[in-house]
C-alpha cells in the first residue's frame, strides 16, 4: 500500500506542479527583466551542469583507470559499463541543454 501511495504521488505531483509554469499572462513574457532573467537562469543552467558533468565523468575515468591499473584483467568488464555511464553522465547535460532552451522564450 505504502508503494502504491508513493507511486502515485510521484505521478501526480509533477502533473499539478507543471500547470503553474504555464500560468503567465503575456505582458510578463515582454518584460526586460523576466527576459534577462530567463537568459540568466539559462546560462547558470548550462554552466553548473557542464561543471557537474564535467567533474562526474572526470572521477568515473579516474575510477575506472585505477581499477584497470589494479587488475589490468578486468579492462574489459570495466569499460562497457565505464561508457555506459559517461553517456548517462553525458545526457545530463543535454538535459539541462534542452531545459535551457526552453526557458528562452
Amino acid at each position: 500500500m505504502k508503494k502504491m501511495a508513493l507511486r502515485l504521488v510521484g505521478l501526480l505531483a509533477p502533473l499539478t506542479l507543471a500547470a503553474t509554469a504555464f500560468a503567465q499572462d503575456a505582458e510578463a513574457a515582454e518584460d526586460p527583466m523576466a527576459v534577462a532573467g530567463r537568459a540568466l537562469a539559462a546560462g547558470l543552467a548550462i554552466g553548473i551542469a557542464a561543471a557537474g558533468c564535467g567533474v562526474g565523468q572526470g572521477r568515473a575515468a579516474a575510477a575506472a583507470l585505477e581499477g584497470i591499473a589494479r587488475n589490468p584483467n578486468a579492462s574489459g568488464k570495466i569499460m562497457v559499463p565505464l561508457i555506459l555511464g559517461l553517456a548517462l553522465i553525458e545526457s545530463l547535460a543535454i538535459y539541462a541543454l534542452v531545459i535551457a532552451f526552453q526557458v528562452q522564450p
